[in-house]
């Protein structure tokens, strides 16, 4: 039988791979919260969220005294029905990342079993459009990185097939950003798409500065410019630029999403599996950006995401930051520039537990 028999939670921290920076903070460790859940007929589901550094032992706190306890006795057939149980429950604390990234978790988990139950991987379960996606570099594009990193650091992206790389910006002046995109366009050529990401750090008049000042060198997109929630600030800024505007890393709701593809404040969507409630909804945001024929290019996670990526018609990219080695048996495989979303049934991570348990905060 389908039945929940058990469902556990732990937090542990796995230490980053790399430096990174960005406008506004840097990447400390990853909090990584996993959710185990068991079923009468044997099957074992894992799912995960995680943080970068803070919150992570309020969202165990929240599945293990509110949600987990809801699990018991249900039929984990019933992926929806779960989640709106669980959103319901905690609909005094939504929409916000605590609750999303506990429900992530846990609906990770039950797609997990899902996808056991079938037989399937997640990517065919999901959708099945295809294999094999085309995948970005971020590592080598950190902000405390000088030129000469960024130019070494794109060509060997380049060399390696990738289709694109990208490069925070957010430098006190733009013209330093214009700058370091420069010497990029011009090593790589053409060719490469160049993704550009402010990580919320601007206002609309310097966002708007941004923009012109990056223009000539051929951004693939502009990633956050302003803080998330500034909906009229995007709007405004995409009728003022040439270059495609990206945001969903910081947006908790598909709700949210449906408000800014209605108003033209984006056409390229990132949409987080951890940050927006876990794969149900992320398959509803990437279905609603469909509809306004907008790719999906979503953010981190690249060993759960290559998957749905490649469920979906409108997945365009995986964005390359390993940091799931630590605590995995396997990784992520990159073959000819393509991320190759993997074949056996569940969501495709190996977890290695030993690993995990050595890592786990009490």
């Amino acid at each position: 039988m389908s039945i929940i028999t058990h469902a556990t939670a732990l937090l542990a921290d796995i230490e980053v791979e790399t430096e990174r920076t960005d406008a506004v903070q840097a990447f400390v460790k990853q909090e990584t919260i996993l959710v185990t859940i068991s079923t009468a007929d044997g099957l074992t589901g894992t799912g995960y969220a995680y943080t970068i550094g803070t919150g992570g032992t309020s969202v165990l706190a929240l599945l293990r005294e509110h949600l987990l306890p809801l699990l018991a006795g249900q039929d984990a057939r019933n992926v929806e029905a779960l989640w709106q149980r669980l959103f319901a429950h905690t609909r005094a604390t939504t929409t916000g990342a605590l609750t999303s990234l506990a429900l992530a978790a846990v609906d990770t988990a039950l797609w997990d079993l899902r996808c056991k139950r079938a037989g399937e991987p997640l990517w065919r379960l999901a959708g099945g459009h295809r294999r094999e996606v085309p995948v970005y570099d971020t590592e080598g594009g950190w902000l405390h990185l000088s030129t000469e990193d960024l130019v070494k650091s794109a060509l060997a992206a380049q060399e390696a097939q990738f289709s694109g790389v990208k490069i925070k910006v957010g430098k006190p002046h733009a013209a330093e950003d214009a700058e370091r995109l420069r010497a990029v366009r011009e090593a790589v050529g053409p060719g490469l798409h160049i993704m550009t990401d402010a990580n919320q750090s601007q206002s609309l008049s310097s966002a708007v500065q941004l923009a012109a000042a990056l223009e000539p060198y051929d951004p693939y997109w502009l990633e956050e410019p302003m803080p998330a929630d500034d909906l009229s600030g995007h709007a405004t800024l995409a009728r003022s630029t040439r270059i495609p505007i990206a945001v969903g890393e910081s947006m908790y709701s598909p709700m949210q999403f449906r408000n800014y593809l209605q108003s033209g404040g984006a056409s390229v969507i990132q949409v987080d599996v951890a940050r927006v409630g876990g794969i149900t909804p992320w398959l509803k945001v990437a279905h609603l950006a469909e509809t306004f024929n907008v790719m999906v290019c979503p953010h981190f996670l690249m060993e759960l995401h290559v998957s749905l990526v490649a469920a979906v018609a409108n997945g365009a990219y995986v964005e390359y930051i390993p940091q799931l080695r630590a605590v995995t048996r396997t990784e992520m495989v990159v073959r000819d520039g393509l991320a190759v979303a993997p074949d056996e049934p569940g969501i495709g991570i190996d977890w290695d537990l030993d690993a995990i348990d050595d890592r786990r905060v009490s």
